[in-house]
């Protein structure tokens, strides 16, 4: 059986909250997308989940985005939150909650975390002379500006020399506690080329990091003021980073901060949520994050994305495709393909068209329905018995009858002796899930649903039940070793569909209305949640397995084959926002 023992802590997991200077794109939807698949595994396995998403609104260059047309700052961030809004509900995202940086209960909270570290010393007033990255709004140190020939790390854009009056965080208090903490696995930064970059940056040294900024004449009014000092704005990035407490930090809701916190994002940000942030929470007193995780970077059709090469992938694209394709077929690209290690990834047409036939349409959908439509042919789509999950050809059963009858139609098989252990094989694919799941490595998680697939496949390739059936009439009990396989491949198929079921709410909970799977989730909602947990679910047998007598119905195809020659969906025009 599965295994029972799965951590049951609460589990929270964030996202970056994203500027609303311009739309959302490919890299705030991958983001979301890795921790909704997560979010949605974690609930499968039985545990209490928080998922938090939002958007970041104080920012520097929203204000000037804003002016260029003729908007407030609010206006402004209010048009794009509602682009991501749009955006996260049409990928089909089960986020608990949707924070605004602009949004009083945020506001309050982070004020008064500043105020703390003011009043205990962490913040002091000072003079700042260096090199700030407006580009990203961004200090930075002078080895990495000068690394970097003073241009931006990320954008390449000139740096600029600033000299203000500022309040500083005395991050270099904390320099041997984050050596440790990071060295020991305490928080846990991943992918281990993350945590690399993170200590050989660390060992550089600490340095006092501004938290506010200088209010100058004929500056927008926007942001949250410095406590007790009106002429200094709290800097965006410090006040960002409390998000992810602020939000939680009510009766109802701390206990997810007590629990496993995960933060998810791109590599550009590593520093804030690794070094940082944790840095402040320790000042408060509070937990660190036990997991800060970095993707890398997508590209487009081989070349970076840029602005001014106009080569961004939209959310208008991820739309035309899912129109064509399917949005689990877009979830499933983009989680099984995209950068979530140290490497960049490629959305490439040819690619995508790849992927999707191999592992949705050849493999996934041609399985399930193949199977449905069996049992739909040879038993008018009632499964007529149940199998232990571990079928063979032993010597002297009825098996063993089937097994040359196929040989006598011609049918060879590569090893008479070979048995198919399914109980044990969904078992262990589910126990590899599970340990999948603890470091984010989400493919490999949903891969484990896959070998499931690709071991059904193997056993009809090996048992040939189309062939068998044929036979029937020259078997004894042969009905029985027909019934048997297509259980077996039923039940295993169930049990892969529950794995897949985080990057394809949709697909899966269609297969579970075809297959009368109610009584595992509702079948009319994807996101309903599971009436009990993976291991309960997915034990072979068990209370929800399949059972005799239950209905299968043949079904549409889950995916169809996608032809490579056909050229990349073309997105339609976003309509034109007013307000």
């Amino acid at each position: 059986m599965p295994s029972d023992t799965t951590n049951q802590t609460p589990y929270y997991v964030t996202t970056p909250i994203y500027y609303v200077n311009d739309r959302p794109h490919i890299g705030h939807c991958y983001t979301t997308l890795i921790a909704d698949v997560a979010a949605r595994a974690q609930r499968l396995v039985g545990r209490d989940v928080f998922f938090l998403t939002g958007t970041d609104e104080h920012a520097e260059k929203v204000s000037k985005t804003a002016a260029e047309n003729a908007k407030t700052p609010y206006e402004w961030a209010t048009i794009n939150a509602e682009r991501f809004r749009d955006a996260f509900r049409f990928m089909n995202f089960s986020n608990d909650d949707f924070v605004r940086t602009t949004e009083d209960r945020h506001k309050d909270k982070a004020s008064a975390y500043i105020e703390q570290l003011l009043d205990q010393g962490d913040i002091e007033l000072g003079d700042y002379e260096g090199w700030y990255d407006p580009s990203q709004e961004e200090y930075l140190t002078e080895i990495v500006a000068k690394e970097n020939d003073y241009k931006s790390p990320v954008t390449g854009k000139p740096l600029e020399k600033r000299v203000e009056q500022n309040y500083f965080f005395r991050l270099d208090k904390y320099q041997d506690w984050l050596e440790q903490q990071i060295t020991s696995g305490e928080i846990s930064v991943l992918p281990e080329a993350r945590k690399n970059e993170v200590l050989g940056r660390l060992k550089q040294g600490l340095m006092k990091v501004p938290v506010s900024r200088r209010i100058k004449e004929g500056d927008a009014d926007w942001g949250i003021r410095m406590p007790g000092d009106d002429a200094h704005r709290i800097y965006v990035w410090i006040e960002a980073l409390c998000n992810y407490l602020t939000i939680v930090d009510t009766d109802e809701r701390k206990k997810y901060w007590d629990g496993e916190v995960v933060h998810l994002m791109a590599k550009d940000i590593i520093w804030f949520h690794a070094i940082i942030w944790p840095a402040m929470l320790h000042a408060l007193g509070k937990e660190p994050p036990r997991t800060v995780y970095a993707h890398a970077y997508w590209i487009a059709e081989g070349t970076k994305m840029s602005k001014s090469l106009g080569n961004f992938i939209e959310i208008d694209l991820l739309r035309a495709y899912a129109e064509k394709y399917s949005l689990d077929a877009v979830r499933w690209f983009l989680t099984t393909q995209g950068p979530l290690g140290a490497n960049d990834a490629d959305f490439a047409h040819s690619r995508f068209i790849e992927v999707y036939n191999a592992d949705l349409a050849n493999s996934v959908g041609n399985s399930m329905s193949r199977v449905g439509n069996m049992v739909h042919k040879y038993y008018n789509g009632i499964i007529p018995g149940t199998c232990n999950g571990e079928f063979g050809f032993p010597n002297g059963s009825s098996l063993q009858t089937a097994l040359k009858a196929l040989e006598n139609a011609g049918k060879a098989v590569d090893d008479p002796t070979r048995t198919f252990r399914f109980a044990e094989f969904t078992s262990n694919a589910t126990d590899n899930a599970l340990r999948a799941l603890e470091t984010v490595d989400l493919e490999s998680m949903l891969d484990s649903g896959r070998s499931i697939v690709r071991h059904v496949d193997e056993f009809i390739s090996y048992c040939a039940p189309f062939t068998l059936a044929k036979q029937l009439d020259a078997l004894d009990d042969g009905d029985h070793a027909l019934t048997s396989i297509l259980y077996s491949c039923a039940e295993a198929l169930r049990i892969a569909s529950l794995l897949l079921s985080p990057a394809m709410p949709e697909k899966m909970a269609e297969l579970w209305r075809n297959w009368s799977c109610s009584h595992l989730a509702d079948p009319n909602n994807a996101n309903s949640g599971f009436v009990a947990p993976l291991a309960e679910l997915a034990r072979w047998g068990g209370e929800y397995s399949i059972k005799k007598g239950q209905q299968i119905a043949k079904g549409d195809a889950l995916f169809m084959r996608a032809d490579a020659s056909e050229p990349a969906p073309e997105p339609a025009p976003e309509p034109e926002r007013i307000g």
